[in-house]
């Protein structure tokens, strides 16, 4: 039975790592600034009032608590922020970033696992999936926001021979009754219609939050040696095209009619979205560039999928 601290812990995605440590048994200490009756009345689950900024009470639950492992998800996507990044978010992640990490180290915890982005890569001009040792290329106010945390994580645990940590790189999330990150990709903001070019056989890489969930659980469990440490791209097996999303906002939720619009030209889309600076791709998570509509851009799972087989899909999801 292990003592893991989960930051973010009553957020979409902090609610549901939670649940699943303690039907592993685990001893749950939920940091979160709200709280959440999601696992309330769980066993081994206890829930700590504190903000990213609340430093002094972090620095009590490393003192107080024999804490063997840390999911760091609070200021993230998704799960306690929202999909307008301002520059205020990023500088509470900076302040987060600049104790949580030596205090783990202090406190001799064993396992560490940060949740970050795959906006931190650069869009590739091929179609090979995108790996962990890929070219970075901080675009978007929440990339920066990530690869400052992945950055100062490895500087602070850089002398320390003991702690073992996962830097997870996930695609945008759903389940079930979590959809919008799948709406941004049939739903124009501006009118709130609903779109398709072609017959919608293109298609985005996305992670069922339970993949997710699944994969932090799997590496807490398996990862006890330096060799598990390091970058995680963690995603769906397949991509999900337009239809199946448009079949799955159908059958789970609502949607009204959809427009078949007349497909752009990608040279002129690609030059357009090349020289101009939206202020909305930087700050909007769910911006939807549309002169990649049709790259099918995908993460390449291989070392996840060795800890995690990735079951779920927007099929099966729950």
């Amino acid at each position: 039975m292990k003592t893991v601290l989960v930051t973010g812990a009553c957020g979409t995605i902090g609610e549901r790592v939670c649940s699943g440590l303690c039907k592993k048994n685990n001893n749950v200490i939920a940091v979160d600034s709200h709280p959440s009756e999601y696992n309330e009345f769980k066993a081994n689950y206890q829930y700590i009032q504190a903000g990213p900024l609340d430093k002094e009470i972090y620095a009590y639950i490393f003192r107080e608590y024999n804490v063997d492992a840390v999911v760091h998800l609070a200021c993230s996507v998704d799960n306690d922020f929202d999909n307008i990044i301002s520059s205020d978010k990023v500088k509470t992640s900076n302040v987060c970033d600049s104790y949580i990490y030596k205090m783990a180290v202090a406190a001799n915890v064993e396992q560490f696992v940060l949740l970050s982005t795959y906006q931190v890569y650069e869009i590739p001009k091929s179609r090979e999936p995108i790996r962990e040792d890929d070219e970075i290329k901080c675009i978007t106010n929440y990339a920066k926001l990530k690869y400052h945390s992945e950055q100062a994580l490895q500087f602070d645990i850089q002398n320390d021979k003991k702690i073992t940590c996962a830097i997870v790189r996930s695609a945008p999330i759903y389940s079930l009754d979590y959809y919008p990150n799948l709406a941004a990709k049939i739903i124009d903001p501006k009118d709130n219609t609903a779109f398709i070019y072609r017959e919608g056989d293109y298609g985005f890489h996305f992670c069922c939050l339970h993949n997710l969930v699944d994969f932090i659980l799997c590496f807490l469990k398996q990862a006890d040696s330096p060799q598990y440490a390091g970058f995680y791209n963690v995603a769906d097996k397949f991509i999900i095209s337009a239809n199946e999303i448009i079949e799955y906002m159908r059958t789970n939720h609502e949607l009204g009619p959809v427009l078949q619009r007349k497909e752009k030209n990608e040279k002129i889309q690609s030059l357009i979205s090349r020289f101009s600076k939206n202020n909305d791709e930087i700050i909007n998570y769910r911006y939807f560039d549309q002169s990649r509509i049709f790259s099918n851009t995908m993460l390449d799972t291989t070392r996840a999928k060795k800890l995690c087989p990735f079951k779920w899909d927007i099929k099966n999801t729950k």
